[in-house]
């Protein structure tokens, strides 16, 4: 895939399913613990695409120091992507992080997001890389992995693709356990979808592991959700928040929060 950016002789606009990651509180480690981190994450983003079948000598992987920007192919199995990769990087991560405390884990925000890109001579431009990286910094994300330390992957993925992948139940994931958002960011609005479930716990067989679900809100309450999350007054809006109670009697105020 790296070669669709080189150099401008055929510019066009093209349709891809974008991914980016970021590693959480790497600034705050030593160069010596950067170095350990960029090394794991190599390791779980690779284990994770050769688990499912994705070869990736076909991504354009546009790389920083605590994470990265993943341009799939166009002939790419967009469900796969979405349900099977992420739940085997949740896997990974688990097994990874097996053994390991505090700040030695490895904890990872991901956003995702199908649209459009045209090569640039730095890097993909257009609508999807910017969307993703707008969703992948969205404070719910940032909360949701600082307020649950147990979870080892936080997710988000935008409004289009959570309607046309995940809430049509063409992949492994359950719609059940999104809740939407909306992200601020330079004036521009950005709606995404949020998983809240419990994470994967590994069983002792290591490579296997086993789903826990406790829903955070039924498909009623996920639709209601959706119409307050669309756009009638972004000024009334602004200060909305979104409610929704988990069986453990916790409430999820404030998710409309500015990135």
């Amino acid at each position: 895939m790296t070669s669709y950016l080189n150099g401008f002789g055929d510019v066009r606009l093209m349709y891809r399913l974008v991914l980016a990651v970021d590693v959480e509180n790497y600034t705050a480690k030593p160069s010596r613990e950067q170095l350990r981190v960029q090394t794991a994450l190599r390791a779980v983003l690779h284990e994770a695409a050769q688990d499912v079948g994705l070869d990736q000598r076909d991504w354009y992987e546009q790389v920083s120091g605590d994470g990265e920007l993943i341009v799939l192919p166009e002939d790419v199995d967009v469900p796969v992507v979405v349900g099977d990769f992420t739940r085997r990087i949740e896997v990974a991560l688990g097994e990874f992080n097996r053994y390991r405390d505090g700040n030695a884990r490895l904890r990872l925000r991901m956003a995702m997001h199908h649209g459009t890109l045209t090569p640039g001579p730095f890097g993909p431009a257009g609508d999807a890389p910017i969307c993703v990286s707008r969703l992948l910094g969205a404070t719910p994300l940032r909360r949701l992995l600082a307020e649950q330390q147990d979870r080892d992957l936080a997710l988000i993925v935008s409004q289009s693709l959570y309607q046309d992948v995940i809430r049509t139940g063409f992949c492994s994931l359950d719609p059940v356990d999104f809740r939407p958002v909306r992200v601020n960011a330079k004036g521009v609005q950005y709606y995404g979808f949020v998983q809240t479930r419990d994470i994967w716990e590994s069983s002792s067989l290591g490579a296997s592991a086993v789903l826990r679900i406790r829903s955070m809100a039924d498909s009623a309450s996920v639709a209601a959700a959706m119409k307050r999350a669309k756009v009638n007054d972004a000024d009334n809006e602004q200060d909305r928040d979104l409610k929704g109670t988990a069986d453990d009697g916790r409430r999820f105020n404030n998710w409309f929060v500015s990135a």
